[in-house]
C-alpha cells in the first residue's frame, strides 16, 4: 500500500491531488519529476524528459489500484500544462504499451492525441507495439469541444474509402483498367482522399489516370469488401458514369506507372481478367440500373 505522508506545500494543486517536484539531485539533467500525492498518500510519480529544443517525453508510474479513480489523467494533465507554461515546450509526447487501454485512455483524457503505432519496439519483456500520443502547446483542452471533437478524430477508427466508376459502351460493355501493378484488371476509380468526396473522387481518378472527363450520373451500389491478400476491409462506392464510345480506349491519355492500357470488356470475359469479388460486384451491375445497391463482397446484403 502507498506510503501516508503528512501535506507539505504542494507545487502544483487539483482538489485533493497535489504534485511536488523532487530534488534535481535525484533524478538527473534534463528531467523534471513531480511526486503525485493523492489524500495524503503516495500514488505516483510523474517525469517530463526535455532537451532545447521545446521537445520532451512524458512518462509516469502509478499504483495500480489507483488508476480506476482518475488520478493518473489528473496528474498528467497537471504536469503537461506547467511543462507547456514554465518550460516553454512545444510538443510532449508519450509512449505506452498499445495493449494497455487503461493507459492510453489517461494519456487521452489528459489531452494527448493518439498519432500512431509503432510496431514491435522494446518494451518490459519483450517487444511489442507501442502508442504514441502528442500533446501541442496550442491543443484545445479536452474539456472543451474543439478539444473534444480533436479527440475523438485522432482516436475513432478509420475505414479506406474507394470510389469507382462504371463506363459501358453501346453494346453494353464494361471499361476496364489493365493495371501495371497487379495482374487482375479493375474499374477505373481509386482511393478517396481526406476531405474528397467518393463523387469528387471518382472524377479526379478518372481524369488523372486516363485524361477522360466523366460525370456522374447516379451511385450504383456501395459494396463493402472485406480483408483480402493482406488488404484491410474497405468501403468501396461505384458511380455510373455513363455510355462512351469505343474509342475512349484510343484517345485516353494514361498514366503510364498506373494503367497499362485500357480494354472494353463482355460478361463472358470477366471471369478470366478479374479478381473474384469483383466478379461477383460486376456480375451483379451488368444487370442493375438502380436504385442504389448495398453489397457485401460483390454481393447483395439487403
Amino acid at each position: 500500500m502507498p506510503d501516508h505522508l503528512p501535506a507539505p506545500e504542494p507545487l502544483l494543486v487539483d482538489d485533493d491531488l497535489v504534485l511536488h517536484g523532487l530534488d534535481d539531485e535525484t533524478v538527473g539533467d534534463g528531467v523534471v519529476a513531480f511526486e503525485a500525492i493523492w489524500q495524503h498518500e503516495r500514488v505516483g510519480r510523474v517525469e517530463l524528459l526535455h532537451g532545447d529544443a521545446g521537445d520532451a517525453e512524458l512518462i509516469w508510474l502509478f499504483v495500480p489500484e489507483y488508476r480506476a479513480v482518475g488520478v493518473v489523467e489528473r496528474a498528467l494533465r497537471l504536469v503537461l500544462r506547467w511543462g507547456f507554461d514554465e518550460l516553454g515546450l512545444r510538443r510532449v509526447e508519450t509512449r505506452v504499451e498499445d495493449e494497455d487501454r487503461g493507459a492510453v485512455r489517461s494519456a487521452m483524457r489528459a489531452g494527448l492525441r493518439k498519432e500512431g503505432v509503432s510496431r514491435a519496439v522494446t518494451v518490459p519483456g519483450g517487444r511489442g507495439d507501442v502508442m504514441v500520443l502528442s500533446a501541442l502547446d496550442d491543443d484545445a483542452p479536452p474539456h472543451t469541444r474543439e478539444g473534444f471533437i480533436a479527440q475523438l478524430n485522432a482516436a475513432l477508427p478509420t475505414k479506406r474509402a474507394i470510389a469507382q466508376g462504371v463506363v459501358r459502351d453501346a453494346a453494353g460493355r464494361v471499361l476496364l483498367c489493365e493495371l501495371v501493378y497487379k495482374n487482375e484488371w479493375d474499374l477505373p476509380g481509386g482511393v478517396v482522399d481526406p476531405y474528397e468526396s467518393p463523387a469528387q473522387c471518382v472524377v479526379r481518378e478518372v481524369r488523372e489516370e486516363l485524361g477522360v472527363e466523366v460525370e456522374v450520373r447516379s451511385l450504383l451500389a456501395v459494396n463493402w469488401l472485406p480483408p483480402w491478400r493482406g488488404w484491410s476491409d474497405a468501403t468501396a462506392f461505384i458511380f455510373d458514369l455513363g455510355v462512351a464510345d469505343e474509342e475512349l480506349v484510343t484517345r485516353a491519355t494514361l498514366q503510364p506507372r498506373e494503367i497499362r492500357a485500357l480494354h472494353w470488356v463482355g460478361e463472358e470475359e470477366l471471369e478470366s481478367r478479374v479478381a473474384p469479388y469483383n466478379q461477383r460486384l460486376l456480375a451483379f451491375l451488368l444487370g442493375h440500373r438502380g436504385p442504389t445497391a448495398y453489397l457485401e463482397d460483390g454481393l447483395p446484403a439487403l
